[in-house]
C-alpha cells in the first residue's frame, strides 16, 4: 500500500511543461493523464474484465505516468530537448516513462510494485500481451484518440504546429481515405464494449468535421446566398445561375464517398 495522493503531486511535477509565459505550466499531459485514469477505473469494472484480478493501484500509477517520457523533451525552453521528439516511437516513449517512474517514485513504490508499473506501461504498446492491466491502459489510451476528445488533441497539436483549419481537414481526409479510422477501431482495442463506444464517438467526430468542413468553405454562406436569391427570382438550380458566384475558400472535400462513410466507421 502506498500514497496515491503523493503519486498524484509527482506525477504532476513529472507531466509539467515549461511554456513560453514565465510561470504558466503547460497542463496538458496532466489533464490528459487524468482522462486516462478515469477511463481505466472505468474499464476495469466491465464485466469481460471484473472476473480477472487486477492491481488496481499498480494499473493507477502507470495511467498517470503513461505519458512522463513526452514531457520529458516537450520543453519549450530546450529546443534540442524537442528535436528529439520527432525521432521518437510510442516504443521509445514508453521506455522514456519506465524511466521517470524509476526516477520519480523510488521512495514511493515498493521493487515488486515498481516491476508491475513499468512492465503494465511496456506492455500497453504490445498487441499480443497477456497483461490484464496492459490492455486496460491501451484501451483507455486509444479511447482518448476517438471523438471529441480526439478532435481536441488532434487540432492541439495543428496549432502547436502553426497549421489551420485548412490543414487539419485535409489531414482528416487523407486518414477517412486511407481507412485510418477503420483500422484503429477494428485493431486497436482489446474489449468489445470499448470498441463500440469508440464507433459512438468517432461518428460524433465526423459529424463535426463534416460541419467544419462546410464553414471553412463558407458553404452555408453560399446556401443562405442561394435560398435568398430564390426567394426574389424565379426558381433556378445552381448550374443556372448567373452573375457573382460564391468562391469557395479551399478545395478541401471532407466528405467520402457513401460507400466510404459508413464502412469506414464500421455501422
Amino acid at each position: 500500500m502506498f500514497d496515491f495522493h503523493l503519486v498524484k503531486e509527482i506525477a504532476e511535477q513529472a507531466l509539467s511543461v515549461p511554456t513560453i509565459k514565465e510561470g504558466t505550466p503547460d497542463r496538458y499531459l496532466i489533464d490528459r493523464s487524468a482522462r486516462v485514469l478515469r477511463h481505466c477505473g472505468s474499464i476495469a469494472q466491465l464485466n469481460e474484465v471484473r472476473c480477472v484480478q487486477i492491481d488496481n493501484e499498480c494499473l493507477n500509477v502507470a495511467a498517470l505516468f503513461r505519458d512522463a517520457g513526452f514531457a520529458r523533451y516537450a520543453n519549450q525552453e530546450d529546443k534540442s530537448a524537442r528535436m528529439v521528439l520527432a525521432d521518437l516511437t510510442d516504443a521509445d516513449m514508453r521506455d522514456f516513462s519506465t524511466q521517470v517512474v524509476q526516477e520519480k517514485l523510488t521512495e514511493v513504490l515498493n521493487p515488486r510494485q515498481m516491476e508491475r508499473v513499468c512492465s503494465i506501461i511496456m506492455e500497453s504498446g504490445s498487441r499480443s500481451t497477456r497483461l490484464v492491466e496492459a490492455m486496460i491502459l491501451s484501451d483507455a489510451r486509444n479511447l482518448e484518440d476517438m471523438g471529441a476528445m480526439g478532435i481536441f488533441n488532434e487540432f492541439r497539436r495543428y496549432v502547436v504546429h502553426g497549421r489551420g483549419a485548412s490543414e487539419a481537414l485535409a489531414s482528416w481526409k487523407r486518414k477517412i481515405d486511407y481507412d485510418y479510422w477503420v483500422a484503429r477501431l477494428h485493431e486497436s482495442f482489446r474489449f468489445e464494449p470499448i470498441r463500440q463506444l469508440a464507433e459512438r464517438r468517432m461518428l460524433v467526430a465526423t459529424e463535426f468535421m463534416e460541419r467544419l468542413g462546410q464553414e471553412n468553405r463558407a458553404a452555408d454562406l453560399e446556401d443562405m446566398l442561394l435560398e435568398q436569391h430564390l426567394g426574389q427570382t424565379a426558381p433556378a438550380s445552381r448550374a443556372e445561375r448567373s452573375g457573382t458566384e460564391i468562391i469557395e475558400l479551399d478545395d478541401v472535400n471532407l466528405r467520402p464517398s457513401s460507400r466510404k462513410s459508413k464502412a469506414h466507421l464500421g455501422i
